[in-house]
């Protein structure tokens, strides 16, 4: 199978010696020059990917009314089903329905004066007709914590930094965001935003694919698929990453075009970023690897840089106007 972005073996993480160093230079070539690399090698079995899959197609097949039952629109805190259409890339609506999850978590009694994006932690919404979807995906969940605070520290040693360089950001959990999504085959042939083009706004995003392409990564030269590699997670940066490393490490544009009529197409996109309380480190690199820094594409000096709870909330916000109009009407301004 032809595949246009670079694949790395997690093996050669775990064996150590001059196995680790070799994927730690071939993740700092990927994460740098492309930003979207395959994971393979990362202990999480084929068979449990496609059991998580097969429970996305049986949540989008319910019936209207059950899925409407944990619509996002009853969450302040962004957790639940999403129409379709009902999210929005730059102003313009997704052709995708999706069902968001984060961490389980007890409702924030945010008091007077304190930043609103305390309100994003709650309890997630599950749906009644599929009651083994609870334990299914919070488990899933947090192997993929797992899996990227394993990549977070790799990242660390190729910015030649110590391994723990940003565990304060994460010492209480990382904040986590998962969709299950799933893609229609497109109305028109004009109708192809899935998702439009965008950066992922967190530390690292994890993508697991069915067998239908649509995933598409821009490169220097020019947009290219990222094809479904059986049992691989496609892997990428995101905007945290690039502003922790002045640039050195890439946050790169991706869009998702919509499948051909009559075929629908399924993923799980798992994002991974510091708690929202955290402080983002700008890393001192050293003198070779600042050389090779490109530069960030957002002012690493701006404070949403350092507030990563609010720019999440920002981000939230301007995607799901509905729930921003039902449960933060007061501050529609900011986004």
């Amino acid at each position: 199978m032809k595949v246009n972005l670079p694949v790395l073996d997690l093996t050669l993480w775990y064996a150590g010696g001059e196995s680790r160093r070799r994927f730690l230079a071939e993740l700092g070539a990927a994460a740098r020059d492309v930003g979207f690399f395959y994971l393979t090698g990362h202990g999480i079995a084929q068979s449990q990917q496609q059991a998580v899959l097969q429970l996305a197609a049986e949540f989008f097949a319910l019936p209207q009314a059950d899925k409407n039952t944990v619509q996002m629109v009853n969450s302040p805190h962004f957790r639940g089903y999403t129409r379709l259409g009902g999210e929005l890339t730059l102003g313009k609506a997704d052709q995708r329905e999706q069902f968001d999850i984060m961490a389980e978590q007890s409702t924030a009694q945010v008091q007077s004066g304190e930043p609103a994006w305390w309100k994003l932690y709650g309890p997630n919404q599950w749906p009644a007709a599929l009651p083994q979807m609870q334990n299914t995906l919070l488990h899933w969940q947090d192997q993929l914590t797992d899996l990227t605070v394993t990549l977070l520290r790799a990242f660390a040693l190729v910015l030649q930094q110590p391994e723990d360089a940003f565990d304060s950001t994460i010492k209480d959990g990382p904040y986590r965001h998962m969709k299950l999504i799933r893609y229609p085959g497109r109305a028109t042939e004009q109708a192809k935003q899935g998702v439009g083009a965008h950066k992922d706004p967190g530390y690292l995003t994890l993508v697991l694919q069915d067998g239908q392409s649509g995933l598409e990564v821009q490169t220097e030269q020019g947009w290219v698929s990222a094809t479904p590699l059986p049992g691989a997670f496609v892997v990428n940066i995101g905007e945290l990453l690039e502003l922790a490393s002045n640039g050195y490490l890439r946050a790169t544009y991706h869009r998702v075009s919509s499948p051909p009529a009559g075929i629908e197409r399924l993923s799980c996109a798992f994002f991974m970023a510091a708690q929202l309380d955290a402080t983002v480190p700008l890393l001192p690199l050293p003198a070779e690897l600042a050389k090779q820094a490109k530069g960030p594409a957002s002012d690493p000096l701006n404070p949403l840089f350092y507030q990563v709870g609010q720019n999440v909330l920002k981000g939230r916000l301007r995607s799901h106007p509905d729930v921003a109009a039902a449960h933060y009407n007061a501050l529609q301004h900011v986004v």
